[in-house]
C-alpha cells in the first residue's frame, strides 16, 4: 500500500507580495494591505512583520509600530485572478486539490512518486510551478501523512520553504510541538490547557481519550486525536460553503440606528445577490456588531425556511438590531446567512472560494466605500478558518456570542455556557408570510436580471437610492 502524502501549499504574505510584485517601488519596504486607519491589516509584508505588524492588527496600531509603513488598498479581483492560476497549476500535479482559501490549498500526493519522483522532488516542482504561473510569487510547502500535520509543516520553513514530515518522525515532532500550533486550539483553550499543565501535544497524551472527552466533549476527542497524529480527513476537491456574509467598518463610530439600518440593507443586498448567484439559501440570519472598544457580539435568528431574499435578510437583521441595546457606539456592523438548505433555484455552478482564512490572514476587503471599509466573505469550514452563524440553536430563537476569539476546537457549547457568556435575548419569532416571500423572490430575480444585463451599478433598490456604499 502506497504511503499517504498530503501537501499543504501556502502562499507567502500573499496580498502584500502581490502588491510588491506589481509595484517594484514597494519591494524591500514594509507594506500592509488594508484600508484607512480605522480598519485592520489584511496582510503584511515580511519587512513589516519585523516591526510586529501582523494581519488582523488594527491599522492604527500597525502605524504606531511602524511609522514608515506603506498602506495600500486591497485588490480582490487581482488576488482572485492569481489564485485561479495557482489552483489550476496544482491540478497539473493531482486532481485532488482542495482550496482552503484564496491563498492556500491541500493536495493529495499519494502514489504520485512514479510521475514526479520522491515527495521532496514533487514539493520543489510545485514551488517552481507556482513561481512560474504567478510571475514571481513564492509559496511554502509542507508534506505529511495527514492533513493537519501538512498545514503545520508548511509553516516550519517560511517564507519560500519546504518541509517534509516523514511517518517515522511524527511521534517525536508532536512530542515537543506547542499545543497552540494544533489547528482548532485557540486562546480560551490554551488557558484551560495551561491549568492542566498541558503545553505540548506530547503533554496531551498524559491523559486518556476518555479524560479529554469528559472534560471538553467532542473538542477533547479532537484534541487527543490530533496529539496522537490522527486525522482521517481526506482532501476534498470541493466542499459546500458554510456561510455568506458582508460587513463594514465605519470612518467614525456611530450610534445612529437609521444609518446602521441603511448599511444592513446594502449588506443584505450583497449577501442575497451572492447567495442567489450560487443557488444557495439559508435559514440562519446573523447580525455582527463591533463596538468602539473593539468588543464584538453577534446575534442569530433561524427562520422556518431557507431564504436568499434581500428584503427577508434585511428585515431579520433589523429585528436583531432592534432587540439589541447598544452598549457603546458602533465601529463595525455586518450581516451573514448560514445553515443552508435547498434554494430551489435550479443547478448550481461551483465557484472558487475567495474567503481569507481565519488563521490570521485578517479581514476580507473588497474595496473602499464612503463611510467605511467593505468586507465580504464566504465561510467554507474549519481549515478555511471560516466561522458560520451556528450560534443559533433552534427556529424562533436567537443566540449571542463574543467573537474576540477565532474558531476553536475546544470552545464548544460547554465554554459558551461558562462564565462571561450570556444567552442572547429572544428575537421576535415573526417570519415573512409565504406570499410576501414569493413576491420578494420575483423582485430579486428582476433586479438580478437587470444587473446581469446592464451591470451591478446600473440598478439600485429603491431604499438604497442615493446611498453609495462604494465611495470613500
Amino acid at each position: 500500500m502506497a504511503q499517504r502524502w498530503i501537501m499543504h501549499i501556502d502562499m507567502d504574505a500573499f496580498f502584500a507580495s502581490v502588491e510588491q510584485m506589481d509595484d517594484p517601488s514597494l519591494r524591500g519596504k514594509p507594506v500592509a494591505v488594508g484600508g484607512s486607519h480605522r480598519g485592520v491589516v489584511s496582510a503584511a509584508s515580511y519587512e513589516a512583520r519585523r516591526f510586529g505588524v501582523r494581519s488582523a492588527l488594527p491599522m492604527s496600531t500597525a502605524l504606531r509600530l511602524c511609522p514608515q509603513l506603506i498602506v495600500v488598498p486591497g485588490r480582490m479581483r487581482r488576488y482572485a485572478e492569481l489564485s485561479h492560476r495557482i489552483m489550476d497549476a496544482l491540478r497539473e500535479f493531482s486532481p485532488l486539490v482542495e482550496p482552503a482559501s484564496v491563498d492556500e490549498a491541500y493536495l493529495d500526493a499519494t502514489g504520485l512518486e512514479r510521475l514526479f519522483g520522491p515527495v521532496e522532488n514533487m514539493g520543489m516542482a510545485v514551488k517552481a510551478r507556482v513561481l512560474d504561473v504567478t510571475g514571481g510569487l513564492t509559496c511554502s510547502v509542507g508534506a505529511a501523512p495527514v492533513k493537519f500535520l501538512a498545514k503545520i509543516a508548511s509553516d516550519v520553513n517560511k517564507p519560500n520553504g519546504l518541509f517534509i514530515l516523514y511517518p517515522e518522525d511524527v511521534a517525536e515532532f508532536l512530542r515537543t510541538l506547542p499545543v497552540g500550533r494544533i489547528p482548532g486550539v485557540g486562546k480560551r483553550s490554551l488557558d484551560a490547557l495551561e491549568q492542566l499543565g498541558v503545553r505540548s501535544a506530547g503533554d496531551v497524551l498524559r491523559y486518556s481519550r476518555e479524560f479529554w472527552e469528559r472534560r471538553f466533549g467532542k473538542g477533547g476527542v479532537h484534541l487527543h486525536e490530533r496529539a496522537s497524529g490522527v486525522d482521517p480527513r481526506e482532501v476534498e476537491p470541493y466542499s459546500e460553503p458554510k456561510s455568506e456574509s458582508a460587513e463594514n467598518t465605519f470612518a467614525e463610530d456611530t450610534a445612529d440606528r437609521a444609518l446602521l439600518r441603511r448599511w444592513l440593507l446594502a449588506q443584505a443586498e450583497r449577501v442575497g445577490a451572492s447567495l442567489r448567484r450560487q443557488r444557495l439559501a439559508g435559514r440562519t440570519i446573523t447580525l455582527k456588531v463591533k463596538y468602539a472598544d473593539f468588543r464584538s457580539i453577534s446575534r442569530s435568528h433561524s427562520l422556518p425556511e431557507p431564504t436568499a431574499s434581500t428584503e427577508t435578510i434585511f428585515d431579520e437583521a433589523c429585528r436583531l438590531l432592534d432587540a439589541l441595546t447598544l452598549a457603546d457606539k458602533v465601529r463595525l456592523i455586518g450581516v451573514g446567512v448560514s445553515n443552508f438548505g435547498p434554494a430551489h433555484h435550479g443547478p448550481r455552478q461551483l465557484t472558487l472560494p475567495l474567503e481569507i482564512p481565519g488563521r490570521g490572514k485578517g479581514g476580507k476587503e473588497s474595496g473602499q466605500d464612503r463611510k467605511g471599509r467593505e468586507t465580504t466573505g464566504r465561510g467554507k469550514g474549519r481549515d478555511a478558518g471560516a466561522r458560520g452563524a451556528d450560534g443559533a440553536r433552534s427556529v424562533g430563537t436567537s443566540a449571542e456570542h463574543d467573537e474576540q476569539d477565532g474558531p476553536d476546537g475546544l470552545d464548544g457549547p460547554e465554554e459558551l455556557a461558562g462564565p462571561g457568556r450570556q444567552s442572547g435575548q429572544a428575537a421576535p419569532a415573526a417570519s415573512i408570510p409565504p406570499p410576501d416571500e414569493k413576491r420578494r423572490k420575483k423582485l430579486d430575480a428582476a433586479l438580478d436580471a437587470l444587473r446581469d444585463r446592464h451591470g451591478r451599478e446600473a440598478v439600485v433598490r429603491g431604499r438604497l437610492f442615493g446611498f453609495d456604499s462604494r465611495k470613500k
